[in-house]
């Protein structure tokens, strides 16, 4: 089957909807179909195919070849014309399915009575977000309705009342490149090799605890200062974040002195698992409210991707217990904790530092849970009984 994928936004980018998008792109390929990943803006002036595409499989962790191709878009247009022309270049190329995160894509491509499936993250927002939803939702081609997670489902059938109404919605959380976390090493051996490969200078010995990921609002940041003040013999390692927040919270964290915190700024998908190896327990501190890339609160629907890359790395993890990650999370896989008491995070780190069969058992039931959520699993899931 040829797949048109339709990105919602520009390529190589720093957030994680284009590492989805990547990914998606992926396991369609690994699935066996034919795959077109349609981009908006352009690509790298100067640069052959064959050294663009190195540079988008280093930065997303690929090893799957598929096609990517770019689009001239005006942003006054906001993104109608993209959206028209990203479909007209699907139907030069005939292709038999449509898939895109972009409502706008999604309403022409249905319209036109193209095989469409149109992914959502998040509750349509705004006055024109309702109205191309369910524009979608009544054209001939909508072949499916993709949610995050059970309660973003739950949440528009609520609102838009579509129990009984076409198309079907499939619920698919997030996924892993299983292959990527073979062979992990150890904390120390990960911290040892760090040590030889880079200027991070990690005491090897030293119990290290981590978290990767943007440092938007919500994500537990000052949470993780206020544990790192309060546990001066541990390394906390914050993997990831945009350069202006970075630099922000290094600011912060020399102004408290923390010399037990390490900030490594953004890291290519490609290199987290080594990152995240390098840890003993992994943090998942998510607030009761959290912003996205492109704001509003998202707490009650995601399913942030470094929850299975977690549990593929086979670290104990130490969450934030919000209902949504109860989809996934357990007793059994994790330490889901109230979000901002610091007390109960601090009481459980130190509890799991001296317990190293808990961590072990937690690890272990991860790294098995995990495997049905494969990227590949997904697809497969999100395509099942379309030809």
């Amino acid at each position: 089957m040829k797949i048109a994928l339709i990105a919602p936004t520009y390529l190589p980018a720093r957030r994680a909807n284009t590492i989805q998008v990547m990914k998606m792109a992926q396991a369609f390929t690994n699935l066996g179909h034919q795959v077109r990943v349609i981009v908006p803006g352009m690509a790298d002036n100067g640069q052959d195919g064959e050294l663009q595409w190195q540079k988008l499989a280093a930065h997303y962790g690929l090893q799957s070849i598929f096609e990517v191709v770019w689009l001239p878009v005006r942003p006054y247009m906001r993104r109608y014309d993209y959206g028209f022309l990203a479909v007209r270049a699907a139907q030069k190329w005939e292709a038999d399915l449509v898939y895109t995160r972009l409502p706008q894509a999604a309403v022409i491509a249905a319209w036109k009575r193209m095989e469409t499936i149109y992914e959502i993250h998040d509750i349509p927002q705004g006055t024109v977000g309702p109205v191309l939803f369910r524009s979608y939702l009544k054209a001939p081609g909508a072949r499916r309705l993709v949610t995050i997670t059970q309660a973003l489902k739950d949440e528009i059938i609520n609102r838009f009342g579509l129990k009984d109404s076409p198309p079907p919605i499939v619920v698919a959380l997030d996924g892993v490149d299983l292959d990527r976390y073979q062979d992990i090493p150890k904390p120390t051996d990960a911290r040892r090799l760090f040590n030889a490969q880079s200027n991070l200078n990690m005491d090897e010995e030293r119990f290290t605890i981590g978290y990767t990921g943007h440092l938007y609002s919500g994500r537990g940041v000052e949470l993780m200062l206020g544990m790192a003040e309060r546990l001066p013999n541990i390394t906390f390692m914050l993997t990831g974040g945009e350069h202006e927040d970075v630099t922000n919270l290094r600011i912060r964290v020399e102004s408290r002195n923390l010399r037990n915190v390490i900030l490594t700024g953004f890291i290519p998908n490609s290199e987290l698992p080594s990152y995240q190896a390098a840890c003993d327990l992994l943090l998942m501190p998510y607030q009761r409210r959290v912003s996205g890339s492109s704001g509003g609160d998202i707490s009650k629907y995601l399913s942030p991707m470094k929850l299975f890359e977690y549990m593929a790395c086979g670290r104990p993890i130490l969450s934030s217990d919000l209902p949504v990650f109860r989809e996934v999370l357990n007793e059994r896989n994790a330490v889901l904790i109230i979000p901002d008491d610091i007390d109960q995070w601090i009481e459980n780190i130190e509890a799991l530092i001296s317990d190293s069969d808990t961590r072990r058992e937690l690890s272990e039931r991860a790294k098995m849970d995990v495997k049905q959520y494969t990227w590949k699993t997904r697809a497969e899931r999100i395509l099942s009984g379309i030809n």
